[in-house]
């Protein structure tokens, strides 16, 4: 089976900080060669371990992110390692590495000198803050990366100390993200210049996409998030997302809106019937909710009472009773699962989600393809290599050169994806994060929005000066910046032929309506291709188009509580609590940009469309799949653990000076630890070794607080890092704003607004060297670009938009 990037090589040079990003690559058909030193890599070191052994071969870590590729064996520390190093490079079309700032120079092998050995070489950089910059060379660990990045600040409980996922994330979001970035740059060197580039990734800038946008909010003098136990706190207002039930817990979004408030008056209905509430409550109106609650017409203490009474109603009922009333009544519910629960669940099996591999003469089961290709399906991947198992054979093998079109023009300065036509009918916001970044790198991307059918994006927070109009949200303009707007209304039957001159205007059509939405308008993959034979098409939802869970609509919220990213996160004596949000609307994105990408890259070589199937709640699960291994291998459960580590100790996040002020410290090394009992003016404890201090932790975890607790979250950090000890504040929007990190990555940029002005919006959160991002205008306006998109891209004349609009196809 040739994959749609088979003419591809990655040569693999990072560790368990970057390894997913050439999985990505192998998973849509790349060779891999993996650069391991002397002795294996060390994510081979990183557990869980197969029966709990550690040893080199029986890493999950590695097994999870390391199949179906090929090792080879260099020390590229020595003059032949290098030498053999940068043959390979010769014939790469791809290098990653996540060495820390400065390693990859000071070997010899930095961007400079590999260009000149290869000039096609796209080289892809991973760091926890970027290559450069005032905190490039900060000691990191996952938990101080988080801290940095602000989701973490929105995640637990109110009255403890915020949280993260206990499998490492951050450079999961930085990697995920790195395989589409590598893609985007593909496209310009195959379509434009025939040469590479650097491309820089910060895994604190991708890890902000999982705070929602809230990071903006100070800028646009909007009210920060806080966090709540599964659910947030706005305005001193809790609003609640995960409920518990009579054998575990839910996912429920009780929101209000346009969008929303419908699904609330249908839960409200049930509520009623099975007598728990009266006809007043049940006739609130759930759709101007949000405005009477937060302008001060409905009292909180009835906002609250409300709350009691839905638990009071979910406390009756089982997980599996309410989702499956929840196909019934079309609600907003999803069970909170278990890892093992997300292993028998039966719509992924009926998906065919799951791969079957020998490794070792044991069969594993993995997560497999990241999404479903009519042309191209993926291959399961081989097992994961022994360390050099295959020096002999890419030591002989015959000169290779990079897959460089012949008929590419020279380096140029630009946009890496000019020329790229995409139209947009992606809402709320995993599909529009993902279409964001192309439009970032020049796609010329129309998104179709509607007043009849409101994006639900433009109902949630923050919101300038906190007035809730459409216009108004931050949310909505910093997911659609730097795209082109028509308003169209798909119910009438003259947006028809507005919408297949546009798909013939395309080269990709994106959307993320529920399934069978589009068919029902009569714009599903099989009439579109009627109308363009080589159309691309993505369709993504929370669960696919097809499945007994395929009818489900909704958030990632639900996606990210089937999925089992919720039962592990919290405290492990109380509920679960988090992550924040719709998680796997934020680890999506990378994927389905990815996935496209790589689709578009087999249309230009074979000139053949295809569809593309795509599951937000499937993909995400990549980044759970070495506790998917441990249950499958050793059939251990993960459970909640707080902020502590397996391994590392004391780690944590600690109380400092001021109301919900924190710090996240990480002692990963017996010198830090020693370092930091220096710093505490501690000295009975500094000779503890890491399997010492993991017996001790809760008296070493009480000595730091001491410390850190009496003093600024600040003066706390740069007093560790200035000891070598991983640290960081836990940053809310405030915070985030004014990181000279952040700021020296130009993270948070003004740009041009229909309504405000000007607006706030996160910036790209890659850096290409040559071909960089250009975002000049935030999330456009109902209808702003109609007469542009019509008039100038469609070529329809006045008259003819006048009909349009008398038949109010605008609305």
């Amino acid at each position: 089976m040739v994959g749609m990037l088979s003419h591809y090589r990655v040569v693999d040079l990072s560790d368990e900080r970057g390894q997913l990003c050439a999985h990505v690559l192998a998973s849509l058909g790349a060779e891999v060669v993996s650069v391991e030193p002397p002795g294996g890599t060390s994510s081979r070191a990183v557990g869980p371990f197969a029966d709990q052994v550690e040893a080199p071969n029986n890493s999950l870590w590695h097994w999870s992110y390391n199949r179906g590729r090929k090792s080879v064996v260099l020390d590229v520390g020595s003059d032949e390692g290098r030498a053999d190093l940068l043959k390979l490079v010769e014939g790469a079309d791809f290098l990653i590495e996540s060495a820390d700032p400065g390693t990859m120079q000071a070997l010899g092998l930095d961007y400079e000198v590999l260009a000149q050995v290869n000039p096609a070489l796209i080289m892809v950089s991973i760091t926890a803050f970027g290559s450069t910059g005032p905190k490039a060379n900060w000691p990191v660990s996952d938990i101080t990366i988080l801290a940095a990045g602000g989701q973490m600040v929105m995640t637990g409980d109110r009255d403890r100390a915020p949280l993260r996922i206990p499998l490492p994330q951050a450079y999961f979001h930085a990697s995920a993200e790195a395989a589409g970035a590598a893609l985007i740059a593909l496209y310009e060197r195959q379509h434009h210049s025939g040469v590479g580039q650097h491309i820089d990734l910060s895994a604190q800038q991708s890890a902000m996409q999982a705070s929602s946008s809230y990071m903006l909010a100070a800028a646009v003098n909007a009210s920060r998030m806080n966090r709540t136990a599964g659910g947030v706190r706005v305005s001193g207002i809790d609003i609640q997302l995960m409920w518990p039930c009579k054998d575990g817990h839910l996912s429920v979004t009780f929101l209000f809106g346009r969008a929303l408030g419908p699904f609330s008056a249908r839960l409200m209905q049930w509520v009623y019937e099975e007598g728990f509430c009266d006809e007043a409550t049940r006739d609130k109106d759930w759709l101007n909710y949000a405005e009477l609650l937060f302008g001060g017409e409905e009292p909180r203490d009835e906002y609250e009472r409300v709350k009691q009474v839905l638990g009071a109603f979910f406390a009756t009922k089982t997980k599996a009773e309410l989702f499956d009333e929840s196909f019934k009544r079309r609600l907003l519910f999803a069970p909170v699962t278990t890892i093992e629960d997300v292993l028998a669940n039966p719509h992924l099996a009926a998906r065919d989600l799951w791969e079957d591999v020998d490794v070792g003469g044991n069969v594993v089961r993995f997560p497999g393809r990241m999404a479903i290709f009519t042309q191209t399906p993926q291959a399961t991947l081989a097992a994961p290599p022994g360390i050099g198992e295959h020096n002999v054979a890419i030591r002989s093998e015959p000169p290779r050169r990079p897959h460089v079109p012949v008929d590419a023009r020279p380096a140029r300065r630009g946009s890496a994806l000019e020329g790229l036509k995409v139209l947009d009918f992606m809402w709320v916001m995993a599909g529009p994060a993902g279409s964001r970044v192309l439009a970032d790198y020049g796609a010329d991307v129309v998104r179709i929005d509607s007043e009849a059918r409101m994006d639900t994006a433009r109902t949630l927070q923050p919101f300038h000066d906190d007035e809730g109009l459409p216009d108004n949200s931050v949310l909505f303009g910093n997911l659609n910046a730097g795209k082109r707007g028509l308003s169209l209304d798909l119910t009438k039957p003259e947006a028809r032929d507005v919408v297949h001159d546009l798909v013939r205007w395309s080269d990709v059509v994106l959307e993320s309506f529920s399934p069978r939405a589009m068919k029902g308008f009569g714009f599903d993959y099989a009439s579109l291709r009627q109308v363009k034979p080589d159309l691309v098409m993505l369709s993504s939802c929370i669960m696919g188009q097809t499945g007994p869970y395929s009818s489900l609509a909704g958030f990632g919220t639900m996606a990210a509580a089937i999925s089992g990213f919720f039962e592990i996160t919290g405290w492990p004596d109380r509920s679960p609590s988090g992550p924040f949000g719709a998680y796997t609307d934020y680890i999506s994105p990378r994927y389905l940009v990815a996935c496209v990408m790589a689709a578009v890259e087999h249309h230009r070589a074979t000139g053949q469309g295809q569809y593309i199937d795509f599951s937000q709640g499937e993909a995400s699960l990549q980044q759970l799949t070495p506790v998917l291994l441990d249950w499958t291998v050793n059939q251990r459960l993960w459970e909640r653990r707080g902020n502590r580590d397996t391994v590392h100790a004391p780690h944590g996040v600690f109380r400092s000076v001021g109301e919900d002020n924190w710090v996240a410290i990480a002692v990963t090394t017996d010198d830090q630890w020693r370092a930091m009992c220096e710093l505490m003016g501690t000295s009975g404890v500094s000779n503890l070794d890491a399997a010492a201090r993991r017996l001790r932790v809760d008296e070493l975890e009480q000595l730091v607080e001491s410390w850190t607790s009496v003093r600024t979250d600040a003066a706390a950090m740069h007093a560790c890092v200035a000891a070598g000890i991983p640290a960081h504040q836990v940053q809310n929007t405030e915070e985030c704003l004014a990181d000279p990190q952040l700021a020296h990555r130009s993270h948070f940029i003004e740009v041009g607004h229909a309504t405000q002005g000007t607006t706030w919006v996160e910036n790209t959160r890659f850096h290409l060297s040559r071909t960089p991002a250009k975002v000049t205008y935030g999330g456009p306006g109902w209808g702003e670009h109609n007469w542009e998109i019509l008039n100038e891209t469609l070529g329809y004349d006045p008259d003819k938009i006048a009909d349009l609009a008398v038949a109010e196809v605008f609305g």
